[in-house]
């Protein structure tokens, strides 16, 4: 199949594969934790999880990209200070980046 796009049988089954794990580890956590009352302790440990997760994600791109990215990342981080919605939050950091960029940063 020549053109535009070409099927990779490698590709495919990696897509598939990770699609799967994605999956699995989705539905084994609503499964193993359907009977634990998730209170206390435990609710802000789980509560502390996807913002430490997407700082792990966040910060080598903050750190090795240019000012207006890393400058960004700081109006975005005051924005969740400061308890923005989640949305307002991730809009200040869409804005300032292009923003930033279109100033020359």
């Amino acid at each position: 199949m020549n053109g535009l796009f070409t099927l990779h049988w490698t590709w495919l089954l990696a897509i598939i594969g990770m699609g799967l794990a994605t999956y699995t580890t989705r539905i084994s956590g609503l499964l193993l934790m359907r009977g634990v009352v998730v209170e206390g302790r435990l609710k802000a440990a789980l509560d502390a999880v996807p913002p430490s997760v997407l700082m792990a994600v966040i910060t080598p791109t903050v750190l090795m990209t240019g000012k207006a990215e890393s400058l960004a990342a700081i109006a975005t981080a005051l924005a969740a200070f400061l308890r923005a919605p989640l949305l307002v939050t991730i809009l200040v950091g869409m804005v300032s980046v292009v923003g930033l960029r279109w100033l020359g940063f």
